[in-house]
């Protein structure tokens, strides 16, 4: 594997992790920095390539999909010989030995979500740096594997299960999990535990409507920057509108209103943005 082993260790040196889902962010992001790195994070290939090209940073960790631009193509534009030479390891959820091809031909490390998967990651960075291994603390393995996820979270608020229900059936042929939450109070704990790329929250609900859940989640450590869409059943007037989509202690309020339908085409294009699709799926109609 032709990628560039460094016998010494640069004072903190700089990785950048690329990856869509918060959870995997903050999960490899609190695990680096105890090896002695010092991370970046982006959340999508676009994200990824802008601070690359910065030059600031000695090895990628990049998820193979995310939105705008997958991690592979973006890694490998950044390989060009006249570009700083940098060492990437690539991560997948999935188990497509043609992804696992590629990364071998570029040069670059691969490594699967799931069992084993904080070790893979481990050992590509120990071969970057073989030094550092030793000087370095050990980081916990305790419980690692299962706490990444495979595929992106949405997490769904709303206190009628059938919206949950059609939502997910449709978001799992685009690689996307869904996690349920009856009411805002509950969705703040799931969000604060699971660390979701999105939240659809529905509008009026018994125990605190969407305002009050952006409110809690805006004020919570940890989920004040999640995307919130918010579902409604019936049209919403523009005042109402606004106080959504007004900003609480610097962060965004909702970033889409969309009214309850049948067709998601729009919901659906919006999730993009955050959410990479499952290219194979992603061809096809949205039903």
């Amino acid at each position: 594997m032709n990628v560039a082993i460094s016998s010494r260790i640069p004072t903190s040196p700089s990785l950048l992790i690329a990856d869509d889902d918060p959870a995997v962010l903050q999960f490899l992001t609190t695990r680096c920095e105890k090896l002695g790195f010092k991370v970046d994070t982006a959340s999508n290939g676009i994200q990824l390539l802008i601070k690359a090209r910065q030059g600031q940073h000695d090895v990628l960790l990049v998820d193979v999909n995310m939105p705008e631009l997958d991690g592979i193509s973006a890694s490998a534009r950044l390989l060009d010989p006249s570009n700083k030479p940098i060492d990437v390891i690539v991560m997948s959820g999935g188990s497509n030995p043609d992804t696992a091809e590629r990364c071998e031909s570029l040069g670059m490390f691969y490594s699967r979500k799931g069992a084993n998967f904080w070790s893979q990651v481990e050992s590509a960075l120990m071969s970057i740096y073989p030094a550092m291994s030793a000087a370095t603390p050990a980081v916990e393995k305790a419980a690692d594997d299962t706490s990444v996820p495979k595929r992106p979270r949405v997490l769904v608020v709303d206190d009628d299960p059938s919206v949950e229900a059609f939502l997910s059936s449709r978001l799992a042929k685009y690689g996307i999990d869904t996690i349920y939450a009856a009411n805002a109070l509950t969705a703040v704990r799931m969000a604060a535990r699971l660390r979701p790329s999105v939240i659809i929250s529905d509008y009026h609900m018994p125990d605190g409507d969407a305002q009050y859940l952006l409110s809690r989640l805006r004020t919570t450590a940890g989920t004040e920057k999640i995307p919130v869409f918010v579902l409604s059943g019936k049209e919403i007037d523009e005042v109402t509108e606004q106080k959504l989509r007004r900003e609480i202690l610097g962060q965004t309020g909702a970033m889409h209103i969309f009214k309850k339908s049948f067709d998601i085409h729009k919901l659906f294009q919006a999730l993009e943005q955050f959410c990479a699709f499952e290219k194979a799926a992603a061809k096809g109609p949205i039903e």
